[in-house]
């Protein structure tokens, strides 16, 4: 139980540290959380945990099929916000767009032979 709180407090902190410098500098808030330093600690965890090369290849890669369908997210929320849109509307937006953007690359993957 130690072990899960340590990860969430640490997972927390990078998620504040984050917010707290885009507060003072956009970009660099972004280049910072744009780090796969979660992903990096999710795939410690997960090697400290199971010691399965396979596990965590599989898991590696995909991650790298889902963060592609999630990348037009961060064109569209932009786009709406400066357009005039509300930000709750925007995010929902953009949260829907990844899900239906996500559904279309299990369904690819699928049918491309690539095991998510």
């Amino acid at each position: 139980m130690l072990y899960l709180a340590i990860k969430a407090l640490l997972s927390g902190v990078i998620i504040a540290i984050v917010s707290e410098v885009a507060r003072k500098s956009p970009g660099l808030g972004a280049l910072i959380v744009s780090l796969p330093l979660l992903s990096i600690l999710a795939m410690i965890w997960l090697w400290r945990e199971t010691r399965d090369p396979v596990r965590l290849a599989d898991h590696a890669g995909a991650t790298f099929w889902y963060v592609i369908p999630s990348l037009p997210m961060f064109l569209l929320l932009p786009m709406l916000l400066k357009r005039g849109v509300g930000f709750w509307p925007a995010l929902a937006a953009g949260c829907l767009l990844t899900m239906v953007l996500y559904a279309v690359t299990i369904w690819l993957a699928t049918r491309a032979g690539v095991r998510l």
